[in-house]
């Protein structure tokens, strides 16, 4: 019996994969767990291990095709077996299965709904306009009888609205003001998509389609700052205490054969410890709550050829200054070797952003939703500074910024979280004990 591979679920946000390339050809010996196919998803690329083991009978799917979830990839066949004489049929209705049914026609029930549906997604509509609740795939959502009876007969999606009602209820009017099946603006009035502004191409210029991953980065971006109120802090650091106890460290670790700090390590161990001495910081806004999360996952953002990925050091305030130096250089080969799995990026609740070794001084950083906020790192710079007597003198400085979801994060309670990682950083000998 021919058996299929798969599109395969490979984040949390994915509905639907790139296939980058075969690893294989057609006729070749797979076992289980033999790299097939480089998956591009919405957050890398990645090795696709075959779940069968058997003989590549047919590739369906051509590299740089997208492909639905679930939908057939390629058919493997036992060692001898003969294709059966309706493989082409049984081809197309694995297609049909996993292709994604209209609008109108797509139900939350059933195995296909919930694949689809699962993993957070940011909304396209501010979320303080209901309260998520899971319950079969359903969103319930807070609307009068009546405003839910006319969207009904209309055909508006109620999750994409803000009510106007008390506290965010869905009213009549939001309804009615509403576009058929479609958003609104705040207060739920109806208003006509703007037209996007497109280059002008020349015979020269060169039109590249973007992969799956840098869409999605887009949406999020595109998002996050058109629904988050952002508000940004920078502080001054005296970078010298840190430079001098690093080299101290590190010259008796290459003695002993010991690990290699980078001045990125103590960052985010200080974020760590910040995060911990004032938790407001580690939360999400969630629709009319704001979660406060007991652990730190502290995201850590890597560039790579195609964007930024931001993996996560899971329970990171348990984790020792070497454990999270040891945690960093394993994410970054993961990444730039695409290995990393949907789990890598799972349970993140603060982002880290460091441009310094880019030469870039200061910067304001986008947040990662659903955070409500990420650390952006400068460059340490030799200055002229004041000491303590007054003479000015060579002084090493970097630069730290916050950039905060004002729904959460209070402007005092940011300035206290940057206060922390000052002084850890001007005393990075706390961070040890």
């Amino acid at each position: 019996m021919p058996k299929f591979i798969e599109m395969p679920k490979l984040s949390d946000t994915m509905t639907e994969g790139t296939l980058a390339k075969w690893l294989v050809k057609e006729g070749d010996k797979v076992a289980v767990g033999k790299a097939l196919a480089d998956i591009e998803t919405d957050k890398a690329t990645m090795e696709y291990a075959s779940p069968f083991e058997g003989v590549v009978h047919k590739f369906i799917a051509t590299p740089g095709g997208k492909v639905p979830l679930g939908a057939p990839l390629a058919v493997i066949l036992e060692e001898d077996e003969a294709a059966p004489a309706n493989l082409d049929e049984l081809i197309a209705k694995a297609s049909a299965a996993a292709a994604p049914a209209p609008a109108a026609e797509k139900k939350p029930a059933g195995g296909a709904a919930k694949a689809a549906s699962a993993g957070p997604r940011l909304p396209q509509a501010p979320k303080h306009a209901r309260r998520a609740a899971a319950s079969n795939g359903n969103v319930r959502v807070k609307a009068s009888p009546l405003a839910k009876k006319i969207a009904e007969e209309r055909g508006v999606d109620l999750t994409a609205l803000v009510g106007t009602g008390p506290g965010g209820r869905i009213v009549r009017d939001d309804v009615e003001n509403a576009p058929v099946g479609g958003a609104s603006s705040a207060g739920g009035r109806a208003v006509a998509a703007s037209p996007a502004i497109r280059p002008v191409v020349g015979p020269d210029d060169e039109r590249v389609a973007t992969s799956s991953m840098r869409n999605i980065i887009a949406e999020r971006l595109l998002a996050s700052k058109t629904q988050i109120p952002h508000f940004y802090l920078q502080m001054e650091i005296d970078a010298g205490p840190l430079m001098e106890f690093r080299a101290h460290l590190n010259a008796s670790a290459e003695k002993n054969g010991g690990n290699k700090y980078t001045v990125n390590d103590f960052i985010l161990k200080s974020v760590i410890r910040a995060a911990q001495a004032q938790p407001a910081i580690n939360a999400a806004w969630d629709g009319d709550a704001i979660v406060k999360f007991k652990s730190v996952g502290l995201s850590v953002a890597i560039a790579i050829d195609d964007g930024l990925v931001t993996p996560v050091i899971k329970q990171a305030e348990k984790k020792t200054l070497l454990e999270i130096s040891q945690s960093v250089k394993d994410l970054a080969g993961k990444a730039k070797n695409k290995k990393l799995s949907p789990d890598d990026y799972a349970g993140g609740t603060i982002t880290v952003s460091n441009l310094g070794a880019f030469g870039i001084d200061q910067f304001a950083a986008i947040i990662n939703p659903p955070q409500a906020a990420i650390v952006a790192i400068g460059s340490i710079r030799t200055t002229p500074v004041v000491n303590d007597k007054g003479a000015i003198v060579a002084g090493q400085r970097m630069w730290v910024g916050l950039s905060g979801d004002h729904r959460v994060v209070d402007g005092a309670v940011a300035a206290t979280f940057l206060a922390e990682m000052r002084k850890l950083l001007e005393n990075p000998a706390l961070m040890l004990v």
